[in-house]
């Protein structure tokens, strides 16, 4: 089968799908893998894969993409505040995120019988049905969710750019961030043992194996880095590094209202900074549901041990999490993979 992308489609089966679904107790659905490009995504993608393709995006929208795990919703809320809410006072400032702001393809997760059909009395229910009166969330929730939010839209997606039309850099500004790999692959570990559409159960080490050998879902991350670090130059891409914006908050915001053309002022910057803050994020936690709401995509047991879904955002930490051993290969595949296409990482080696 050939997708709208021109990529061809195969079932993951085997032996190689039964080890992963033994490690990932949330992964019920089946699995597709697309070439070129060796994506991995679960098997109810393919009831999305053209929709989002042809996604129809305007000129002023703004989408964000990222890998997993790459900083992606603190650039969600850095970016929405700073085109709709520059004094903190927009009506939707409390509502979660991921309805401000939503999240293209998370309906394919959905097909998990470990995710439970979402609470017609949530918020985020009470908003699509408010957005998309008449329409069947079974068509596409969060699809059809970002089609319907107020303009200025700002849409989030872990899709890499290979996966949406050539022309899609002249329709629409990217906001593109990238994370040292290390830092990437722990902090998806930990997000792979939260929600409940993955469920993993497996070791760490099998989990960074799997991760540098692009057997994970959205994998390869390598990949995914180079087709956004290949276009940086177009002028409708901001290429933002993690570390980057962990070391210089206000200059990379500053850069931002740059290419967003937002216009704050500094005493705005300051608010957005201060607002943006990890801890402050943490402590408001609404990522797909209203603070103060049962969140139905985790497991509390795993945020209550673990720490949930913001848990460090740390950047170079991932070298005190792995052995000695696992710190050699991951810089070494970080050399081939990245160096070798002279994108490079400033993360700390913490002491």
């Amino acid at each position: 089968m050939k997708l709208g992308s021109d990529h061809e489609v195969e079932m993951v089966d085997g032996e190689e799908l039964a080890q992963l679904k033994r490690d990932f107790t949330g992964y019920t659905f089946g699995l597709v893998r697309l070439n070129p490009g060796h994506w991995i995504f679960p098997s109810d993608f393919m009831k999305f894969a053209d929709k989002l393709y042809n996604f129809k995006f305007k000129a002023n929208d703004v989408l964000i993409m990222t890998y997993m795990k790459c900083g992606t919703t603190w650039m969600q809320e850095m970016v929405w505040t700073m085109r709709n809410n520059s004094n903190l006072d927009h009506a939707a400032t409390d509502d979660a995120i991921n309805s401000r702001v939503p999240f293209l393809e998370c309906d394919m997760f959905l097909g998990s019988t470990a995710v439970p059909p979402p609470d017609p009395e949530s918020s985020l229910c009470k908003e699509f049905a408010q957005l998309c009166p008449g329409k069947n969330p079974e068509d596409g929730f969060f699809l059809q969710m970002a089609d319907a939010i107020p303009e200025p839209r700002t849409i989030k997606t872990h899709l890499p750019l290979s996966l949406f039309p050539p022309e899609l850099l002249d329709t629409v500004k990217i906001v593109y961030v990238a994370r040292d790999p290390g830092d990437v692959a722990v902090s998806y570990y930990h997000h792979a043992m939260l929600f409940k559409s993955a469920g993993y159960v497996g070791s760490f080490e099998s989990f960074i194996s799997n991760f540098m050998d692009d057997n994970l879902l959205y994998g390869p991350y390598w990949l995914h880095v180079k087709e956004a670090w290949e276009k940086r130059n177009h002028p409708n891409l901001h290429f933002v590094f993690y570390e980057d914006l962990k070391a210089d908050i206000m200059g990379e915001l500053k850069k931002l209202d740059t290419f967003l053309g937002t216009n704050v002022n500094p005493h705005q910057i300051n608010k957005i900074r201060d607002f943006t803050r990890f801890e402050k994020m943490q402590e408001r936690g609404n990522v797909f549901t209203q603070t103060g709401e049962p969140d139905p995509f985790t497991i509390p047991m795993i945020a209550n041990q673990h720490g949930g879904f913001f848990r460090k955002g740390k950047s170079g930490g991932w070298r005190e999490r792995m052995n000695d051993n696992q710190v050699k290969l991951m810089e070494e595949w970080t050399t081939q993979r990245f160096t070798s296409n002279g994108i490079t990482f400033n993360s700390p080696r913490l002491e």
